[in-house]
């Protein structure tokens, strides 16, 4: 277990693969901590530094009181890499972990040289909306809105499974601070200008299923970056690294190739 001291917070983080290889960056959607991506990790191609992290108030990284902003989720991760002396990572952001990689990407060219925004936005959803899912949270908890997020997450056929359930379990153990701080964060983004002037690889992925940031979005949003490219996973929702791991690593890996990545 590895946790970095940044004085004001402590980040819990995993650093696998090759030390010295080049660096892949993980960050994960709202309600979900580093677990994310365990069934992408081991179909990575060799000759990768692997780090995820959980983000504020996420898993088991501390909860500081919120809300919080994304300009301070995005300094979280940042101070991360700086703290690991990352540089020239590819930086995989899915939902908000897709907004924190356009506000890093704009912020630390240094280090981010290829961006994959996989079912997230420039801006998602309304302040309105937002508002009352942090009221909902702070009046019974994250369990109030469980299963219309797992509604939003998971395809018809996946909420049949028994994995399902674990999925559900990690939702609700979230801590209830971070979850609406996070939100909060969520609700104060508008990247559509920052994001359009990026410069760098950026592949979009999004799931026909998703009903958080329907595809349409995701394609909205990385259709900003010139030259990007865009893949859509179909019969998968908010959370295709789960659904479909087999045909998000073949994407995910694909792009690393294209990019020159290892």
């Amino acid at each position: 277990m590895r946790v970095a001291d940044l004085n004001d917070l402590k980040i819990h983080y995993t650093d696998e693969g090759d030390p010295n290889g080049t660096p892949i960056v993980f960050a994960n959607s709202l309600g979900t901590d580093l677990r994310l991506w365990d069934k992408i990790v081991p179909m990575l191609p060799s000759g990768l530094r692997i780090i995820r992290y959980d983000k504020r108030g996420h898993g088991l990284t501390q909860a500081t009181p919120g809300p919080y902003k994304m300009g301070t989720l995005v300094n979280d991760l940042e101070r991360l890499l700086d703290h690991l002396e990352v540089r020239d990572c590819l930086l995989v952001g899915l939902s908000i972990g897709g907004m924190i990689a356009q506000g890093l990407a704009v912020k630390r060219m240094d280090q981010v040289r290829a961006v994959v925004l996989s079912n997230t936005g420039a801006k998602i959803g309304t302040p309105q909306m937002w508002d009352e899912r942090i009221a909902a949270v702070h009046a019974g908890g994250i369990e109030a809105l469980a299963d219309a997020v797992m509604e939003r997450w998971f395809s018809a056929a996946f909420r049949k499974t028994d994995e399902f359930h674990a999925w559900r379990n990690m939702l609700v153990r979230q801590p209830a601070e971070g979850y609406a701080g996070c939100s909060a964060a969520i609700s104060g983004t508008d990247f559509y200008t920052p994001t359009s002037g990026l410069r760098l690889p950026a592949l979009g992925i999004a799931g026909s299923e998703d009903g958080s940031t329907p595809p349409d979005l995701v394609r909205e949003t990385v259709d900003l970056v010139p030259g990007s490219k865009f893949e859509l996973i179909r019969g998968a929702g908010h959370l295709p690294c789960v659904e479909k791991p087999e045909e998000y690593a073949r994407i995910l890996n694909g792009f690393i190739a294209d990019t020159g990545h290892v």
